[in-house]
């Protein structure tokens, strides 16, 4: 390691600046790879490992004790468990910045480089939720990132033959004793697989809501991520009757009947101890039914009250509101804020 010398370029801020006051590098290095890596919009960590100038073990080293958080294993972490499909890939390629968990109203976002702050400040606004960084190393960190990518891209192609048509979904509640499993029509199977399909990607990127819009001369499917409708299929307009009838069916809804509003609910059971349940509303427009499903995953609202984010004294007022024998709990919120979650817990 070569002597710190004294630090001139008050150009250099952030992990390059402390690389140089260590003396891991010089200034004009320094200086050089800060440069190009804006140029190149690489994250300057990343810039460093890959042009071999300082080793990521190292780098990881300097900005621990620099900033004081440890070092986190990424390779001890069950990354089914991960809360990447809270924010956009684009978003985690970009800063090279992986959200691990969520607690609460904290998102603990993986960087190799913790004053990055953009990159939390863009994640934040993206998850709504306040993000806190996890030092991790880089070539480690972007192997996981790498990982997860091409797991998302082989995920619904895995899904794209048999599967899509044997998935186990049921109608109506389970408690009535009427529920039977919903046999896809052969005359119909590319109906039943694609609208296997958006149920199953919504699940897979953690969206609250789906809405089936049909319109003139098209017809979109959006889903609610983080509360924000984003448009993720568009097929022809000249199927929205049959997916309509494709999603009422496997609701145990009327199937003649367009011209009145109905409400259902289906669930999906994905393994022997996870099943999603939607409800479901349709609503006739000018252009066919609207048909809007909200996702209800039991799983999601297994978090305990420590989870939830409350302050001491609001948790406080919960738990003392909880254990009263009589009396009404009002929650309110806008969609995907959490009350489902925090009613859930509570009970």
């Amino acid at each position: 390691m070569s002597t710190a010398a004294p630090l001139t370029n008050s150009r250099l801020n952030g992990l390059a600046r402390k690389l140089v006051q260590d003396g891991l590098l010089n200034e004009e290095t320094a200086q050089q790879a800060c440069d190009q890596a804006a140029s190149d919009k690489t994250p300057l960590v990343s810039y460093l490992v890959e042009k071999g100038i300082l080793p990521s073990t190292t780098i990881a080293m300097a900005a621990s004790q620099e900033f004081g958080i440890p070092l986190f294993d990424i390779d001890a972490m069950d990354l089914e468990q991960c809360a990447h499909g809270l924010v956009d890939d684009k978003l985690i390629l970009k800063h090279t910045a992986l959200p691990l968990y969520k607690r609460g109203n904290r998102l603990y976002v993986a960087v190799s480089d913790p004053t990055n702050l953009q990159a939390l400040d863009e994640i934040k606004f993206h998850a709504g939720a306040n993000a806190e960084p996890i030092l991790v190393e880089d070539d480690k960190l972007r192997r996981i990132i790498d990982k997860i990518m091409e797991e998302n891209d082989t995920t619904m192609d895995g899904l794209g033959d048999a599967d899509l048509d044997d998935l186990d979904i049921t109608g109506g509640d389970e408690s009535d004793g009427s529920s039977d499993a919903i046999e896809p029509d052969i005359d119909d199977t590319p109906i039943v697989r694609f609208v296997n399909k958006v149920l199953l990607d919504a699940i897979n990127k953690g969206a609250s809501d789906l809405h089936f819009e049909p319109y003139e001369h098209e017809y979109r499917v959006r889903f609610r991520m983080d509360g924000i409708l984003k448009e993720m299929f568009s097929p022809p307009v000249a199927l929205a009757s049959k997916i309509a009838a494709r999603i009422k069916v496997m609701s145990q809804l009327d199937i003649s009947e367009r011209r009145v509003p109905q409400d259902g609910r289906m669930k999906m059971r994905l393994s022997r101890n996870r099943a999603i349940d939607f409800r479901v509303s349709t609503c006739p427009t000018l252009f066919g039914e609207k048909i809007v499903m909200r996702i209800l995953d039991s799983a999601s609202a297994k978090l305990g009250i420590d989870a939830l984010g409350y302050e001491e004294d609001q948790k406080q007022l919960y738990l003392e509101a909880l254990h009263k024998p009589y009396g009404m709990i009002l929650v309110t919120g806008p969609t995907g804020s959490g009350k489902t979650v925090s009613l859930y817990t509570g009970l």
